[in-house]
């Protein structure tokens, strides 16, 4: 599809209507009415998948409550509807992924964004060739930067943060370094082998691709203090940055990694952020294991299993400390010096999607201590209003929550109760769009952030279907 055309037809949608924060289509308006899908005409969708179809039909007649049934239908197709740019290049497929209303591909959101159909890629060639090619798509950035955390496939298109020091190379979005883009392209293609055998994936240019990915991570352990990135930006955002001339904070060497921004592309505050460490001491094991069972490469396996420990080793000795109220949990930001910051961010990898991220179960002690500062009036973060309550991110100020927050929760829950008050505040706050949005203020849904925001949709989709698969009592329920 043409670059113009592929724009010019999603920009009028989110799915099917236009919306903007200003506007607010009133609950009243859909009471007792029917609920018609906000997805695109089929011609005009960016991608189709007859498994993706069929699951969606499969579910929605599970789902008792006609609001959230429609909410599902419009979110979860909601990447494959309007974010898709495949085709094959030099006969290799692959796959450009925009995140929504911003028209760049992020590692992060393009990875997460496809997670939810994987499980149906076995079944689904279409659905499997678009997997492949996006890991495929993902090699290229990260050899194209790997600092680097969003992407053009115009390699003429100018960014529109021309001006930031070092400027953007052709391609490259923006460069703000953050642990966890690359942790998810690791994710990613760890996940496609797992679920179709396929190690074609694995070719000369993804292995020098993942080489570069543990090069980095070593870089940026700052063994000697200093770091060959920064990155400075002319802006009013003080957190759009980091301090001291785009280098950040001082950090003491502990083996762990530093990031100079966190997932939600604000800056740190102390260097060490813990839940993206903990994101790549997973990837360093999976790589090791690729590396021991596919490639047979045992001496890079054992470079990334070691490496793989030492952060873990470093997480538990920096990271994990007793709290007045709520006893031994995970600081979100260290600094080596003994300083911590305590709170957490909506977007992921967080400290809540740990046991998302299969980092831990949800009965881990550690874990389980440190949700329950989460959703506490301690967590600075943690908001509660007259429209919901929730996490919220430094990004989008102090008084919105984050429906990614909210969504995480309740797939992080082990109880009906929690994830059925979750499933209530999803549905008060969607604010009639039928769709997810950044955040919202927390007194007023109508006050929202990115009217077309793949991630967030394509996630609430994830956790239906998570719920029908191990909580279908839940759907029998109206909310």
């Amino acid at each position: 599809m043409k670059r113009r055309n592929f724009i010019k037809n999603n920009s009028l949608i989110v799915g099917g209507l236009l919306i903007t924060p200003s506007v607010s289509i009133g609950k009243e308006m859909f009471s007792g009415a029917q609920f018609v899908s906000n997805r695109p005409e089929v011609a005009k969708r960016t991608f189709t998948s007859e498994a993706v179809e069929k699951l969606i039909a499969e579910v929605k007649a599970k789902i008792a409550d006609k609001e959230v049934a429609w909410m599902f239908e419009n979110c979860y197709p909601n990447t494959l509807d309007t974010t898709v740019d495949y085709e094959l290049i030099d006969g290799k497929p692959d796959t450009f992924i925009i995140t929504g209303d911003i028209d760049a591909m992020w590692l992060r959101d393009s990875t997460a964004q496809v997670w939810p159909y994987m499980p149906l890629i076995g079944t689904d060639k279409k659905l499997k060739d678009l997997v492949h090619g996006l890991v495929n798509r993902q090699v290229k950035c990260v050899l194209t930067d790997p600092y680097a955390n969003a992407f053009y496939k115009d390699l003429k298109k100018e960014s529109e943060w021309g001006s930031d020091i070092p400027k953007p190379q052709p391609g490259v979005h923006e460069r703000k370094w953050e642990i966890d883009s690359l942790c998810y392209v690791v994710r990613l293609s760890n996940r496609y082998y797992e679920l179709t055998g396929d190690a074609s994936v694995f070719d000369a240019s993804w292995d020098k691709a993942m080489r570069l990915i543990v090069e980095t991570f070593r870089t940026e352990q700052r063994k000697d203090g200093t770091t060959p990135y920064r990155f400075i930006r002319t802006t009013n955002a003080m957190i759009d940055a980091p301090v001291f001339s785009g280098t950040g904070r001082p950090i003491k060497y502990t083996g762990l990694i530093c990031s100079a921004f966190r997932p939600s592309d604000d800056a740190a505050l102390f260097p060490y952020l813990i839940p993206s460490n903990i994101f790549a001491a997973i990837s360093l094991k999976q790589l090791s294991e690729i590396y021991t069972s596919v490639l047979k490469d045992s001496a890079f396996a054992q470079v990334c299993s070691d490496f793989s420990k030492q952060v873990f080793d470093a997480v538990q000795k920096y990271a994990v400390a007793e709290h007045l109220d709520f006893g031994e949990i995970y600081a979100y930001e260290v600094d080596g010096f003994g300083n911590r910051v305590y709170m957490d961010d909506a977007n992921v990898p967080s400290l809540m999607s740990l046991a998302y991220l299969g980092a831990h179960k949800p009965t881990d002690k550690l874990y389980s201590n440190t949700r329950k500062f989460l959703l506490s009036d301690s967590n600075p973060y943690y908001l509660r209003g007259k429209a919901a309550e929730g996490q919220a991110s430094p990004h989008s100020g102090k008084e919105r929550i984050w429906p990614m927050g909210i969504i995480l929760r309740a797939m992080t829950s082990e109880d009906d109760q929690e994830i059925t008050h979750c499933l209530q505040m999803l549905k008060a706050t969607h604010n009639g769009t039928g769709f997810m949005h950044e955040s919202f203020h927390k007194d007023d849904p109508a006050d929202f952030t990115r009217k077309w925001f793949a991630w967030a949709n394509t996630l609430f989709g994830e956790l239906i279907i998570k719920i029908y698969h191990e909580r279908p009592e839940i759907l029998k329920k109206t909310f």
